[in-house]
């Protein structure tokens, strides 16, 4: 019979016989990329590259005609007492005037008492200004005007200055994103520190992890540099990075490390150890970061550059943890041998414990199994309550004033401007091109534009209309009825875009006036969105299934994968939409809601989720096949399965929702949906589904949880390798085993570990044969 090789062990055999160029090649190649990658720098997305339909053409027709539109800005001149035709009010707005113009960086600077831009209640003026030179790079210069500002704001200790606009709006968040990512890096990694220290018991133990995790962070982005010069990325990217990075890869390190440990304590030597460690779990590690891998990559099916990026960081992240874990941690754990348990925490010391296949489950465990029907329907009710909120998700891109927190005074700043002038933050833009802009026909066209779009009481005061003779181009900036991204605003830009715009610009001869804008950008967005949810979705679902019914051969067990991986994304829409959303418990994570999700969020965190959740999946579901090929009956396979891999599944989830919570902490509102909605849903995945759920469901699925139609026997079988089955001591026997957390991979004995599907010709049912091996082929597959 042909011996089918274990990459994993074979990578794990030779990074221990090689530990020098492992661990030097290791350090070689992060510092080599984080070179390259600081030498190319990081690119980043242009507006026009986040766009997508209308207002995706009309972003690339200035980009390529070599337009860029100044970046708008605002200062809002406010007084409780004064209004606005009082001298003081005047005097306030003139010195606002004067300190924005005297910077020297500004141009198109607007009078509100010539341009009518003053408050109905006579509180409030909008001086309106542009930022000179790029606008890309405005929010770096646009200091200066604030700094302005502030000196002009102290002669007026009765009027507010308030500055606000895509200046001044994308430096709160640039300032606001770097403080995140520092207060996320200095929390998080203490946090998952501490984790570790209680399942290993064992400073360097829980620190190796950490280190190895880290970094493959810092290799993969600078891998990200370079590969952003072909794919640009969103300045978030790194952030997504380093969550996912610190997740998977301390997990990662937590499978191996525990697994080699255990083995040790069941009385294996040092290279034995290692070699089975690396069989097992190395061989989970491989899988897991596989399917993740390929879970992200459902994100380039969604038609938006910004989740191309997003996919590619993740992806390069996860394989660089993979392969950190494969390589240099056997080789490091073959340079420190026990000495990995150095720096024992007083309290904190784990002692391997024995334990015999008739071992009693747990009072959780056991009650699973006695009323599994009764779990079964109480489990799946309480996620379907949870997810119920997500029916009525409303999801739109967020702006500026929407992500910073709510008491960030330019947030304040935008939400008064909202209220006061409705639409004058984001205007509608059009970009009006012809055969000759300044022919009469553009010219009444525009008039034209003007007077319809005014009398139709769905666009405001002022319209501004910048004509670039050069490129015959005008653009028009129309503020929409509403405050801009609620009912009415949508409704303006449907009247906008199908009717105004028809009937005035487009009948100039060659004539084209694709509508953009913030409210147009993010309706265009969502739309995108929505119509790449279908084959997102089929993609991400479809592979799932295929991974699942090769690894287990059971057309029951992949598609019960597939419905428990949805529950788990239902409850963390339905969480995010009640918090964010709806305002239930928004105190609690510090937060005020916005009235609506992120429109990217929903569909990362379902390719995030599904792939982290088939990582437990496959993990807990191998053990219990284990025990079911080597002779137990379904409702023990079951039972051993689950308590075989509590220990490790509860930590590894621990270490997750610890770092994903810690951004659900961070004061940026999409980090804060993110960090609550993985948070939440690995949580529950880790404890209700994978202890309750899944049990119940395979107890009562009995025989059928391993049925396979004939017509899919073909079907080939993800093999372990180089490994062997031995049948499953008798019961009462005992099966050597470390206590909880336990880590992943085959039940191991005294003489080795075992491993479902180890079986020759690939059976997993009862009655699969075993084969003997040499003492160095002793290892199992685990997953």
């Amino acid at each position: 019979m042909a011996r089918r090789r274990n990459l994993a062990a074979s990578l794990g055999v030779w990074s221990a016989q090689h530990r020098k160029t492992a661990i030097f090649g290791w350090l070689l190649a992060v510092i080599a990329l984080t070179v390259l990658g600081n030498m190319a720098g990081q690119k980043s997305l242009t507006e026009a590259d986040y766009g997508t339909g209308e207002s995706g053409r009309a972003a690339r027709v200035l980009v390529d005609a070599g337009i860029k539109t100044p970046a708008p800005e605002m200062v809002l001149v406010h007084s409780d007492t004064l209004t606005t035709d009082s001298a003081a009010f005047r005097g306030a707005v003139a010195d606002a005037v004067t300190a924005v113009r005297d910077t020297g960086i500004t141009r198109d600077i607007g009078d509100p008492y010539k341009t009518g831009a003053l408050g109905e209640d006579k509180h409030d003026a909008l001086v309106q200004f542009a930022v000179k030179g790029d606008p890309d790079t405005a929010a770096d210069r646009v200091q200066p005007v604030i700094d302005a500002l502030d000196k002009a704001g102290k002669g007026h200790p009765d009027v507010t200055y308030g500055q606000y606009g895509a200046a001044s709006g994308l430096k709160g968040i640039n300032d606001s994103l770097g403080e995140d990512f520092s207060r996320a890096e200095f929390t998080a990694v203490p946090v998952a520190l501490g984790i570790l220290l209680v399942v290993f018991g064992a400073l360097l133990a829980a620190v190796l992890p950490l280190v190895l995790a880290l970094t493959a962070c810092v290799a993969a982005m600078g891998l990200l540099s370079l590969t952003s010069q072909l794919v640009p990325v969103d300045g978030m990217t790194n952030s997504v990075l380093l969550l996912m990075g610190l997740a998977v890869g301390v997990d990662y390190c937590l499978f191996y490390i525990r697994r080699e440990r255990e083995e040790r304590a069941a009385g294996q030597d040092k290279e034995t150890a290692l070699r089975v460690a690396a069989a097992t779990s190395g061989r989970s590690v491989l899988i897991s970061g596989l399917t993740v891998a390929v879970a992200m990559a459902g994100m380039f099916f969604s038609g938006l550059t910004v989740f191309e990026g997003f996919a590619i960081a993740t992806i390069e992240v996860v394989l660089i943890a993979v392969l950190g874990s494969m390589t240099v941690l056997p080789a490091i754990m073959s340079v420190l041998g026990d000495r990995v348990g150095a720096g024992r925490i007083p309290g904190l010391r784990r002692k391997a414990r024995v334990r015999t296949a008739s071992d009693k489950p747990g009072r959780l465990l056991g009650a699973v199994l006695k009323a599994p029907a009764l779990f079964a329907v109480v489990g799946i009710a309480a996620m379907l309550l949870l997810a119920s909120p997500a029916l009525s998700i409303k999801t739109e891109k967020l702006g500026p004033d929407q992500l910073l927190p709510a008491d960030n005074v330019t947030a304040q700043t935008a939400k008064r401007i909202e209220k006061v002038f409705p639409g004058a933050p984001a205007p509608a833009q059009v970009v009006f091109t012809t055969d000759d802009i300044t022919s009469p026909e553009a010219t009444a066209a525009i008039a034209a534009f003007e007077q319809r779009a005014l009398a139709s009481g769905e666009v405001r005061k002022p319209i501004d209309v910048t004509v670039h003779k050069a490129a015959n181009i005008a653009v028009i900036n129309a503020p929409l009825a509403g405050d801009g991204r609620d009912a009415a605003s949508v409704d303006a830009l449907k009247t906008l875009r199908n009717d105004i715009v028809p009937a005035t610009l487009a009948k100039a001869p060659g004539a084209t006036a694709p509508v953009g804008g913030d409210l147009a950008f993010s309706t265009d967005y969502n739309d995108q969105l929505t119509s790449s949810i279908v084959p997102v979705f089929a993609f991400v679902m479809g592979v799932s299934f295929l991974l699942m019914l090769l690894c287990f051969r059971s057309l029951v067990i992949a598609l019960t994968s597939i419905v428990l991986n949805l529950l788990s994304v239902g409850a963390a829409y339905g969480v995010m939409t009640a918090v964010f959303q709806k305002g239930w418990g928004d105190g609690l994570v510090g937060t005020t809601a916005v009235g609506a999700v992120e429109s990217w969020m929903p569909l990362f965190v379902f390719v995030v989720l599904f792939g982290l959740s088939m990582d437990y999946h496959v993990f807990v579901v191998s053990r219990i096949q284990e025990a079911h090929g080597r002779g137990l009956d379904n409702r023990a396979a079951v039972a051993h399965g689950i308590r075989s891999t509590a220990g490790v599944v509860t930590s590894a989830g621990l270490i997750m929702v610890a770092v994903f919570a810690v951004f659900g902490t961070l004061s940026m509102q999409d980090f804060k949906q993110l960090g609550v909605g993985l948070a939440v849903a690995v949580l529950l995945d880790a404890t209700l589904v994978r202890a309750a759920l899944l049990p119940s469901v395979m107890v009562l699925l009995g025989r059928a949880n391993w049925w396979l139609p004939r017509w899919l026997r073909w079907l080939p079988q993800l093999g372990h390798g180089e490994e062997t089955a031995t049948p499953l001591p008798a019961q009462g026997t005992p099966l050597p085993q470390a206590a909880p957390p336990a880590a992943p991979g085959a039940s191991t004995t005294g003489a080795g570990a075992t491993g479902a599907g180890a079986t020759g010709a690939g059976a997993t049912g009862r009655g699969a044969h075993a084969r003997t091996a040499a003492p160095e082929d002793r290892v199992s597959a685990g997953r």
